[in-house]
């Protein structure tokens, strides 16, 4: 949502515009900020013995207010904000340890006007996958590159709801071709991972400096249809796992866990996240699936190779 969250007070500037150029057309209500707004939560396994959790890192937020009409969270760990109308929230802190995160809930009311509350939480997560990092990584540094002469090296598929012979698990809507967006930008994306003492970090690379923008992202920028787009993809992110518990983890066997990139990074094709459950990894494959923010039916699937293909 990093990318996108500034489009709210972009459109209420919009609408404020039309409003002093068109009076005699129509009028906005009256503006008003959300009052009350209260955040509570309930870090999973946390008792007694384990004031910070039993280190899944999972917390349940609930958040309330009077005059709102969503509510807008930001978690103080570098990832994506989320956006519940409900107020009601489960979010996963990644970051190995006992580590304290200023958490932000906003309650947006009329025309985009908001009001917050802050508090402080501590938090464990003991999960870690060494042996990903491994692959990830080579130990040092390693690039990954898309997998483009492979079928289906982009899948899209149904998330969580159950649908026939477990396509909730596979790219059952759709599957690239081998090179099948070899017009755009998207196979000169590099991907570099790294690990120096103990720091597990992300970069994306492309020549071009665009990245390739899902077709509902793309029309709610207002950019057209999906294809490559001048985009923000500069920067080291740093990286972390946390378990995978999504029906197509359970049902298809993946390997239970999920890369988090922070500061919005993303894997070339954007969508909104920056969660990837792996499904595989080894020396020489990386295979993920991702969960469109703004339409969670689409499950996204890519495949990465540490060897870049050449077009014959």
């Amino acid at each position: 949502m990093k990318k996108i969250k500034y489009i709210l007070p972009i459109l209420v500037g919009l609408l404020l515009t039309l409003n002093s150029c068109q009076d005699d057309q129509f009028e906005m209500g009256d503006l008003v900020a959300p009052t009350n707004v209260n955040l509570t939560y309930q870090i999973v396994g946390a008792d007694d013995l384990n004031p910070y959790g039993d280190g899944s890192g999972q917390v349940v937020f609930t958040a309330s207010a009077e005059n709102h009409i969503t509510f807008n969270f930001e978690f103080g760990d570098g990832k994506d904000n989320q956006i519940a109308a409900s107020g009601k929230v489960t979010h996963t802190f990644s970051v190995t340890g006992v580590n304290n995160y200023n958490v932000t809930v906003f309650a947006v009311g009329t025309g985009g006007i908001s009001s917050s509350k802050t508090m402080q939480i501590a938090v464990l997560s003991t999960f870690d996958d060494e042996e990903a990092k491994l692959f990830l990584t080579g130990g040092s540094t390693k690039s990954w590159y898309w997998a483009a002469d492979q079928p289906g090296h982009l899948g899209l598929g149904p998330n969580d709801q159950v649908y026939e012979n477990g396509s909730e698990t596979y790219a059952a809507w759709y599957a690239a071709a081998p090179w099948e967006k070899a017009s755009s930008s998207l196979y000169n994306c590099e991907f570099v991972f790294s690990i120096e003492n103990g720091s597990f970090t992300f970069e994306q690379k492309n020549p071009t400096g665009e990245a390739f923008i899902q077709g509902i992202y793309a029309s709610e920028l207002g950019l057209g249809d999906e294809g490559s787009y001048p985009f923000d993809i500069a920067g080291v992110k740093n990286v972390s796992f946390s378990p995978s518990a999504s029906i197509a983890t359970v049902k298809g066997a993946y390997r239970g866990t999920t890369l988090n990139f922070t500061e919005g990074g993303f894997m070339g094709f954007y969508a909104g996240s920056s969660e990837y459950e792996i499904i595989e990894v080894t020396e020489n494959i990386l295979r993920v699936r991702m969960v469109q923010v703004n339409e969670p039916l689409f499950a996204w699937y890519h495949i990465f190779t540490n060897v870049k293909p050449e077009q014959k």
